[in-house]
């Protein structure tokens, strides 16, 4: 299989998960795909497998911004390195799902949450601890 093939195939396999996530947090086949964190260790094997392969082949390193652009220049390492982002930007896109549920926080509110997760990692888990804190306090001075 083509790195370019693995990537479009990883990339495919991403909306469907936020889509239940946003859709049906709290559908069993999420629970057992997302929730479980199968879906995020299934990019994590992949990402193992491609720094099996690929990791040390350039030149780089992570010592510079201009050693971590060298290392990037790599077909291998580019693809290693967006499996790593669908990966954990997965992980933590169920865990805000999660702490929601926990902290009964309406789901619609966390959705745009999980938007800006799934397209900018930290800023999405940002808002989410932004909405988290808002609403705690909320519930805090209400029952004061």
């Amino acid at each position: 299989m083509t790195l370019e093939t693995l990537f479009s195939i990883c990339n495919a396999m991403a909306l469907p998960a936020w889509l239940l996530l946003a859709v049906a947090p709290r559908w069993r086949f999420t629970n057992l795909l997302v929730h479980s964190g199968a879906w995020p260790l299934a990019y994590a094997a992949v990402y193992a497998t491609l720094i099996l392969l690929y990791f040390g082949q350039g030149e780089g390193d992570f010592g510079s911004l201009a050693g971590v652009m060298k290392l990037f220049q790599q077909p291998g390492a580019v693809t290693a390195g967006w499996v790593h982002y669908l990966a954990f930007d997965l992980f933590i896109g169920s865990w805000e799902v999660q702490n929601a549920q926990k902290h009964n926080i309406p789901h619609w509110l966390v959705v745009p949450c999980l938007f800006f997760t799934f397209m900018f990692g930290p800023i999405g888990l940002l808002l989410y601890f932004m909405l988290r804190l808002a609403f705690t306090y909320k519930l805090k001075v209400e029952h004061a």
